[in-house]
């Protein structure tokens, strides 16, 4: 028990858990790939994986920390987001309660895992009787609008993720309505950073699918280095959600690192953390709120 285990999905995109997988590899204890048995996407769409890539991950789990989870991930009477929550949830209980459970999509890319690991360590504490005392540990992703030839375009303000719980009843996604614990952990995110071809086919196949904005994909496809400032309100479900893009001059991950850490607009201030994480206590576990709500009971 109080294992790091890391769980990703493995669908259409697997190609891209060449990339996330090895940055979280040394400090977990145990990573779970969910596969779905007949390879399907939550929207029932079929898929294939490559041989190349099943030789790739022997190849690279030197330590055999690495196991496919093979289930039934996919409900034809569910939509896209219920079939996303069930499979988390169903991936979960094979990564075991009594540990630190990290779900990582297959596009999220950690900057410094090992960091995140000494902020799980330190709040061990929540392991000891987690359904008693549920929370999620929230990180913040920087996220991929579009790779160019010289360099790559992000969202210039990073967004909230939920990445960890020590108890795994989800809501929706990764999300179990519980207390958030944010903390200052970034990850790359290459969620539209794909072909035209692939990322309509993940756009369609994705939990969200059904709430993609009309005017996307104009913009996506006409973004350049030269033009990103005019751009405005680009997000693919609500628009005005990534107000405005900025550009790296480069795509190595260890250069990003750098950029991103002397970017103080790319990762929270520990204010911020203070008056996030207080508003968190105070929701779920102030006194003035329990005996609040004591008072208002006898009226």
């Amino acid at each position: 028990m109080k294992k790091i285990v890391v769980g990703f999905l493995m669908s259409y995109d697997y190609e891209k858990l060449k990339r996330s997988i090895p940055p979280v590899y040394n400090e977990a204890d145990t990573i779970y790939l969910a596969l779905d048995h007949e390879c399907r996407t939550w929207k029932g769409t079929n898929f294939t994986v490559s041989p190349e890539f099943y030789e790739w991950l022997e190849e690279m789990d030197v330590d055999n920390k690495i196991e496919i989870y093979r289930d039934d991930f996919y409900k034809p009477e569910l939509s896209t987001i219920q079939n996303d929550t069930r499979e988390r949830h169903l991936l979960s209980l094979k990564m075991g309660y009594g540990n630190w459970l990290i779900q990582v999509d297959a596009d999220e890319i950690f900057i410094d895992f090992k960091q995140f690991v000494e902020t799980l360590r330190s709040k061990n504490h929540f392991l000891e009787n987690p359904k008693e005392n549920p929370v999620q540990i929230a990180g913040f992703l920087i996220n991929i609008y579009k790779y160019l030839d010289d360099g790559l375009l992000f969202v210039d303000a990073p967004t909230k993720v939920m990445l960890a719980t020590n108890y795994p009843n989800y809501k929706y996604a990764r999300n179990t309505k519980q207390r958030v614990i944010y903390t200052n952990n970034v990850l790359l995110h290459e969620c539209l950073s794909r072909t035209e071809e692939d990322l309509k086919f993940k756009l369609e196949n994705w939990g969200h699918s059904h709430e993609i904005n009309e005017e996307f994909f104009s913009k996506w496809k006409k973004a350049d280095k030269d033009n990103y400032k005019t751009l405005k309100n680009v997000f693919y479900l609500d628009p005005d959600i990534w107000k405005s893009l900025d550009y790296f001059p480069t795509q190595n991950l260890t250069e990003i690192k750098s950029l991103v850490e002397n970017n103080a607009k790319l990762h929270p201030s520990k204010w911020f953390l203070l008056k996030k994480n207080f508003g968190q206590w105070f929701k779920f576990l102030s006194p003035f709120k329990k005996n609040k709500t004591a008072f208002e009971s006898y009226f």
